[in-house]
């Protein structure tokens, strides 16, 4: 593969991850390496990152993938001093287990108590040096011999990975070092939280390392293109509510806000360019009397704005309780966009939480609120929509009126529940607009207990899996 088809496949991955890569960036990053030449490999990846990242979130993914493109001359085949590995090695220069022997799989207990009395080592510089210098590198040397020791894994079936970071991990165990890493920086003078914080933050970068190794590896053998598309995750905002993990949704957390802050200037911006109303053809016409019968002035009619009212039905349900949370965090952050909201949770049961929307609200304390929302919207426990239609037509029918736009959250899985289709067409009918929101793949809508096709022969089912997906239906509406 050329330089040229390597930068071409580098920037495909990009938008295929989701990073938003223009032609034009494309064509400053190839100038930019030009430049910079490839003699270098951080230059290399801060050239591409100052090139095609436009934001803070997009950076891991990014990174993840320039490793897979543009991999460090490191781990198998690696020469030391202008002698090869195995020279080295019956010279008796490298001992078995050390970092450059990360090729040799001699899992041995004398390599693994070695590689962990290095790596406690090097944890123990870094947490001290507390940035990535020669201590960083040292670690990064150790994660090459812990995968090449410990994480092959040879025989596997076609098609299965013959790499495995989890594999090394588990035989390292470097969690068991970190309370022998917080000693020695509590009789270094650290506090146990400080020394606690930062014996995590270097584990932390030690997995990493370790991952992106075995990624490497996985990458020589069947090519980044396949593993960037297979074992990457997507960026945050591309990310699904229902595959997210528990570090992710910190990540979604932060996201909402910004989403909202964006989608409100877009707005305003949209709002501000469409003020003026329709053509006036009539008035228009009068007035090209007086230019002969040429329109020279157009007339337009007084643009009505209008601004709906908002009602949202929540599933809370254990399936689809974060993509909730998430979507009322952003209908909360954009409620100035609308005359009225009011927002209702449901499992088997109906709880209204539009108090705990509170307008400037801390968004932690509005997630608490709203995932302890959950055990009063449940009286059994397992989801049933046509209980909660019920429900919600005899206790709140006021909420729904002319000018109302529902908008209906969940994934339509009502545990095999006759969906009573006649109770929520007429609930849908009394409002002005209705949406429904599900969170699933089309491709499985109408599987097991979804009754999805049939809600949708109702209302619109537009799929919302993640935050790009859900700003631009928020957008939409609007």
């Amino acid at each position: 593969m050329s330089l040229l088809d390597r930068h071409v496949a580098f920037i495909e991955a990009l938008r295929t991850a989701g990073l938003p890569v223009s032609v034009a960036e494309d064509i400053d990053a190839a100038r930019a390496v030009e430049v910079v030449g490839l003699a270098e490999r951080e230059r290399l990846r801060s050239v591409y990152a100052a090139t095609v990242v436009k934001r803070v979130a997009h950076r891991p993914q990014f990174d993840a993938i320039f490793d897979l493109w543009f991999p460090p001359l490191i781990g198998d085949g690696l020469t030391v001093a202008g002698a090869s590995l195995e020279e080295l090695l019956a010279a008796g220069e490298v001992e078995p287990g050390g970092p450059t022997a990360a090729a040799e799989p001699t899992d041995t207990a004398a390599a693994l108590q070695q590689i962990r009395a290095d790596l406690l080592e090097a944890m123990r510089e870094a947490a001290e040096a507390g940035s990535d210098g020669a201590s960083g590198q040292a670690m990064a040397e150790l994660a090459i011999a812990a995968v090449g020791t410990f994480g092959a894994m040879p025989g596997r079936a076609r098609g299965m990975s013959s790499w495995s970071a989890y594999q090394a991990l588990m035989r390292i165990q470097p969690e068991r070092l970190v309370q022998q890493l917080v000693d020695g920086l509590m009789a270094a003078g650290d506090s146990e939280p400080v020394a606690r914080r930062r014996a995590q933050r270097v584990l932390e970068r030690f997995t990493q390392q370790v991952q992106s190794d075995a990624l490497r590896r996985l990458a020589a053998e069947k090519g980044a293109q396949h593993v960037a598309s297979s074992t990457l995750r997507p960026t945050i905002d591309r990310l699904d509510f229902l595959s997210a993990r528990k570090s992710d949704l910190v990540e979604l957390r932060r996201e909402i806000y910004p989403l909202a802050r964006r989608l409100a200037t877009r707005l305003t911006q949209e709002h501000h360019a469409m003020r003026r109303g329709p053509l006036d053809f009539r008035r228009t016409v009068r007035a090209s009397i007086a230019t002969g019968g040429v329109p020279l002035v157009t007339h337009q009619r007084p643009k009505r704005p209008h601004r709906s009212e908002l009602v949202v039905l929540c599933d809370v349900s254990g399936s689809v309780a974060n993509f909730a949370q998430f979507t009322l965090l952003l209908v909360h952050a954009l409620r100035d966009q609308f005359t009225k909201l009011r927002a209702f949770t449901f499992v088997d049961h109906v709880h209204e939480v539009t108090e705990d929307l509170v307008p400037g609200g801390d968004p932690v304390e509005v997630m608490e609120r709203l995932a302890a929302s959950a055990s009063q919207a449940a009286l059994w426990g397992r989801t049933n929509y046509p209980r909660a239609f019920k429900v919600f037509e005899e206790e709140f029918a006021d909420a729904i009126g002319p000018r109302t736009s529902l908008l209906i959250l969940g994934d339509a899985r009502s545990n095999y529940a006759d969906p009573e289709l006649h109770r929520f067409k007429a609930l849908a009918s009394r409002a002005r607009h209705a949406w429904w929101l599900n969170p699933e793949h089309p491709r499985n809508w109408g599987t097991g207990d979804s009754a999805a096709p049939a809600y949708a022969e109702i209302v619109p089912m537009v799929e919302c899996r993640n935050l790009a997906q859900l700003g631009e239906f928020v957008h939409d509406i609007l």
